[in-house]
């Protein structure tokens, strides 16, 4: 029984957790949220799961390191600096850090890189992403992560070819740009389609998650995995053996 803290616990995916954490192998020892103090527990758990916010994860990442506690990382919407903490755990503890833990998700990302790869450079490239009006960060994690494995495929630094949005006399599309855009409102879980569009023919990889217990369940699979791990840095690619 892996036992497990969930920090961000009074948050939607918080809440998510909770209550799917009777179909896995774990016990919940804490929950911590906004005042409450990780440190004075974080010594009765195996592994942290945090679903907080991008800019308490690199302190919940540096007690983690201090207790030598396996890290689940959930929060989205990282500046430079909190992802150079982050990605520190991984000299020290075994980390799992992933935009997004839904099995369906990962299997999108996957497909989207061997499309790209078979498709070649004739189609133009489209990410869309939409998520319930309550978002506060856009792109979405799993919309940049499908942005940059097109552009790693392509050989592209992302922040040379990415395009948000377009609006007046924009001219014709650069075949080297990559779009990303966002959609909010009412209650979407989450919604992500990739097009690979060309002269004749259009491809779409989507996925549409109607339930939070998707990603709750697939981050407690990553949780009950990582607590056996040597220090590194994972993907849920490495959870379900899709590296």
């Amino acid at each position: 029984m892996t036992k497990i803290i969930i920090t961000g616990s009074k948050g939607r995916m918080g809440k998510a957790l909770a209550a799917c954490a009777p179909n896995h192998p774990v016990k919940i020892v804490g929950q911590v949220d906004i005042g409450d103090d990780l440190q004075g527990i974080i010594d009765q758990a195996d592994v942290v799961v945090d679903f907080s916010s991008h800019s308490v994860t690199p302190a919940v990442a540096e007690l983690c390191i201090k207790h030598r506690k396996a890290l689940v990382v959930g929060t989205t919407g990282h500046n430079e600096v909190e992802q150079q903490a982050i990605r520190r755990c991984q000299d020290h503890i075994p980390l799992v850090w992933s935009a997004n833990y839904s099995t369906g998700v990962n299997t999108l990302f996957w497909l989207t890189r061997k499309a790209a790869e078979i498709l070649g450079p004739g189609f133009d490239l489209e990410v869309v992403e939409m998520h319930h009006r309550y978002k506060v960060d856009a792109p979405s994690g799993t919309a940049a992560t499908l942005a940059q494995i097109l552009a790693k495929v392509r050989g592209q630094q992302l922040a040379d070819v990415v395009r948000h949005g377009r609006q007046g006399i924009t001219g014709e599309r650069n075949p080297a740009e990559i779009g990303v855009h966002s959609l909010r409102g009412g209650d979407v879980v989450g919604d992500h389609t990739v097009i690979f569009a060309a002269l004749g023919e259009r491809l779409e990889l989507s996925h549409k998650a109607t339930s939070r217990d998707t990603l709750a369940n697939g981050a407690l699979r990553a949780t009950v995995w990582v607590a056996s791990q040597k220090p590194g840095l994972y993907t849920m690619f490495d959870v379900l053996g899709l590296r």
